[in-house]
């Protein structure tokens, strides 16, 4: 009813002094910014100057608008095509409103110089009218805006991660820092798995949630399996536990905590190596240490755990003490002190005092029945390797 009645009264008289007030509207609105709006002020040169076309485009705009009050020409991406996409985000929608308002009021202020005595309340309601419906479009054009940059967020946190795996720290530091990654703290790697296909919504509510419990947070949606990447100060692991209700009920394998984002890549690989490995270990605890699976790392075919456990036994067999045969005595008698003294022609106490020098070495207590399973493939490992190493 009120466009229909803009379009009827609109006279040719009034468009005509419109255009000719242009700059001079234009120039009364940047002036009102400048003495008014301390945002404006602190913008630099370049984006005051595109916030001036932008006056100027609205103003233009409003006069299309007032001559004919079509749709099309109260479109807020019309008047802000002049400026560059990146000024939408050096102004937030809130500003951008402000300018609009600005806009109108110096509009409004002109109205009597513009517009006959009979024209001029006609006029301030065309101009009420206007604002209204830019103020609808522009919060479209910054929807629309916030909808792309959360696209592209998207896509840069998956080529993030995907340079994370493949060790590409040139690529992965230009892109966590596009995505804002502070670098402060520790940096920890989480990986599990999804029932059924991650859709964009839920991958989203992922992001948000990690976002919420560590400072950084990257997250990869590489088929059923997610890969997290926090980092910052405090309890990493609290903050990966934080998230398991996001994962399916399948096992979760925590990567070693790295010092920087750029050393994450090996962790995360160690974490994924992990989650291949842990049906091996039904009753792995939820979220896993990735060294927690080392023997199913190992059988798995990991390069790094057959490493580490050969490390195991080397520290043992370099030890001062027989411990490497008091552990595989101990082991291969079924766990007993009394069948392992008696292989080894000692008291039992001494094959206890020995098992304690062994987790002192080694950090695994043999008398642990898991940890009693890792020595035990250490010690087959180191068997295995000194073999060979003998045969060549």
């Amino acid at each position: 009813m009120i466009v229909v009645g803009v379009r009827r009264s609109a006279d040719a008289e009034t468009i005509r002094r419109l255009r000719g007030r242009t700059d001079v509207l234009t120039a009364a609105a940047l002036r009102r910014l400048d003495s008014d709006v301390a945002w404006y002020r602190a913008l630099p040169a370049d984006d005051r100057s595109w916030i001036g076309l932008v006056a100027t485009s609205g103003i233009t705009t409003f006069i299309d608008w007032y001559e004919n009050p079509a749709p099309t020409t109260y479109n807020a991406a019309e008047i802000f095509r002049a400026a560059p996409p990146e000024l939408i985000r050096s102004i937030s929608l809130q500003h951008a409103l402000a300018l609009v308002r600005i806009v109108v009021e110096i509009v409004e202020e002109h109205t009597d110089e513009i517009a006959s005595p009979a024209r001029a309340s006609q006029l301030r309601e065309a101009v009420l009218v206007y604002s209204r419906e830019v103020a609808f479009s522009a919060a479209e054009v910054y929807a629309r805006a916030a909808e792309a940059r959360g696209a592209w967020d998207a896509r840069m946190e998956a080529l993030a991660v995907d340079s994370l795996l493949r060790g590409d720290d040139d690529g992965l530091r230009s892109r966590v820092a596009a995505l804002g990654w502070s670098g402060t703290g520790a940096v920890l790697t989480m990986v599990g798995t999804v029932e059924g296909p991650i859709d964009e919504g839920m991958a989203a509510d992922l992001r948000r949630a990690a976002r919420r419990t560590a400072a950084d947070a990257l997250v990869g949606i590489h088929g059923d399996r997610i890969i997290v990447v926090l980092g910052g100060q405090g309890d990493l692991r609290r903050s990966a536990e934080a998230l398991l209700p996001r994962f399916s009920a399948g096992p979760v394998v925590l990567g070693p905590e790295v010092a920087d984002v750029t050393r994450a890549g090996r962790s995360a690989r160690i974490a994924l190596a992990g989650l291949t490995a842990a049906r091996g270990w039904p009753d792995a605890p939820r979220p896993a240490l990735a060294a927690d699976l080392l023997p199913e790392r190992a059988l798995a075919g990991d390069a790094e755990a057959l490493t580490a456990l050969r490390e195991v036994h080397d520290l043992l067999d370099a030890a001062p003490g027989p411990l490497v045969e008091t552990l595989a005595a101990y082991l291969e008698s079924g766990r007993s002190l009394e069948a392992a003294a008696r292989t080894l022609f000692v008291h039992p106490n001494t094959v206890r005092y020995r098992l304690r020098r062994i987790a002192q070495v080694s950090g695994w207590d043999a008398m642990d029945a898991r940890e009693g399973f890792v020595l035990q493939i250490a010690l087959v490992l180191g068997r295995l390797g000194a073999g060979s190493s003998g045969a060549s």
